[in-house]
């Protein structure tokens, strides 16, 4: 079951947001994002279509996006095996499965741009 939250939001500026865009281009064939979310959260629904939008820029093809979705228990694929407790929560891997960073809904930038300032980081 795919995201609709994760539907790109047609008015997201990428221009306004070049150097994320340029840092998620770079890597685009190179990491997975596995997000979870629901469709009926309103952080989900507020952050997620921005971040469909970036990715949608920065060209990511959508083999390397992988959506799963939680119901309102926030149970669902792969939930305890990622230790995830919050939604939105995006976890970017490398293809050999190592955890780069991750995204949980509280942080204090879009997750655009907070996961390319920490892939900056980490790569």
């Amino acid at each position: 079951m795919s995201l609709e939250t994760l539907t790109p939001n047609p008015t997201w500026d990428a221009a306004s947001y070049e150097d994320a865009v340029d840092t998620l281009a770079a890597y685009n064939d190179d990491l997975v994002y596995k997000v979870w979310g629901g469709d009926w959260c309103k952080d989900c629904r507020k952050l997620l279509p921005d971040l469909g939008a970036a990715l949608e820029a920065a060209e990511v093809p959508d083999d390397r996006i992988e959506e799963y979705a939680v119901d309102q228990d926030k149970q669902g694929p792969g939930v305890d095996e990622y230790g995830v407790e919050y939604i939105p929560t995006v976890v970017v891997e490398t293809d050999d499965g190592e955890e780069v960073t991750r995204f949980v809904e509280e942080e204090d930038l879009p997750p655009a741009l907070w996961l390319a300032e920490r892939i900056d980081e980490e790569l």
